[in-house]
C-alpha cells in the first residue's frame, strides 16, 4: 500500500512501517516500501499561524515510563524499508527525518526498541502509557513541545492502521512506535505493534 507523509506543505512518499523486533538480534524492522500513490494538495498555512519549527528534534521525554532518550535521525534504507536505532543501544530511540519536525503540522513518528541484546529498550514501558499522558520533545534549538497522548494501540504488525499513523492531520501530532505483543520464535519477531497517538499541548 502507498502511505504518504505529510508535514505542513511537504509530502514524502514513504515505507509502512511494520515494526517487529529480533529479540536480542536485530531490533525493530520494517517492511519493504510498494510503490508511492498521489496525495491530496496541502492547504496553505493559516494566518498568524505559529513559524514552523526548523531545529531538528534532539530528545524525547515520557514522564509516566520514565523514559528519556536522545534522537538520533534515521530515513530509508538501499532496499526501502524504514531504518532502525542501532539495536547494539537499545536505550537510543529515533526520529524518522522525513516525517515533520515534531511541533509542526502533521504526525512526527519516533520509534524505539522494545528491547535488543537481551536488554530493555527505551520504549520497554510504552504500552503502559495511556490518553493523558504527556510527551516532550526538545528541540536542538532548545525550544521543546508537550503533546498530550489521545490513545494507545496494540495492533497486529499487519494491520499497521496507515492512515491512521501516516496520514494527515490538522495540527501538530506525535506517533510514537514499537514493538509488542507475543513473542513468534519461529520468526525471531513480536507479532505485533504498540503505537502512541499524541497532539500538542
Amino acid at each position: 500500500m502507498g502511505i504518504h507523509l505529510r508535514g505542513g506543505r511537504r509530502t514524502v512518499a514513504v515505507a509502512t512501517l511494520f515494526v517487529s523486533a529480533l529479540f536480542g538480534v536485530t531490533g525493530c524492522g520494517t517492511a519493504p516500501a510498494p510503490a508511492p500513490q498521489p496525495s491530496a494538495a496541502q492547504p496553505a498555512a493559516a494566518a498568524g499561524a505559529p513559524a514552523e519549527k526548523t531545529a531538528p528534534p534532539a530528545t524525547v521525554r515520557i514522564p509516566k515510563i520514565g523514559a528519556e532518550s536522545s534522537l538520533v535521525q534515521i530515513g530509508l534504507k538501499a532496499d526501502g524499508t524504514l531504518d532502525v536505532p542501532p539495536v547494539d543501544k537499545p536505550m537510543q530511540a529515533a526520529w524518522y527525518r522525513e516525517s515533520p519536525v515534531p511541533g509542526n503540522r502533521g504526525p512526527a513518528l519516533i520509534v524505539g526498541h522494545v528491547d535488543g541484546r537481551q536488554q530493555p529498550g527505551i520504549f520497554f514501558r510504552l504500552r503502559e502509557v495511556a490518553a493523558g499522558d504527556q510527551v516532550v520533545v526538545g528541540n536542538g534549538d532548545g525550544s521543546q513541545t508537550t503533546f498530550t497522548v489521545t490513545r494507545t494501540q496494540q495492533i497486529d504488525k499487519d494491520q499497521l492502521p496507515s492512515d491512521a499513523v501516516y496520514g494527515d492531520t490538522p495540527g501538530p501530532e506525535l506517533r510514537l512506535i514499537t514493538c509488542g505483543g507475543s513473542f513468534d520464535k519461529a520468526e525471531h519477531s513480536y507479532r505485533d505493534n504498540i503505537i502512541v497517538y499524541a497532539k500538542a499541548a
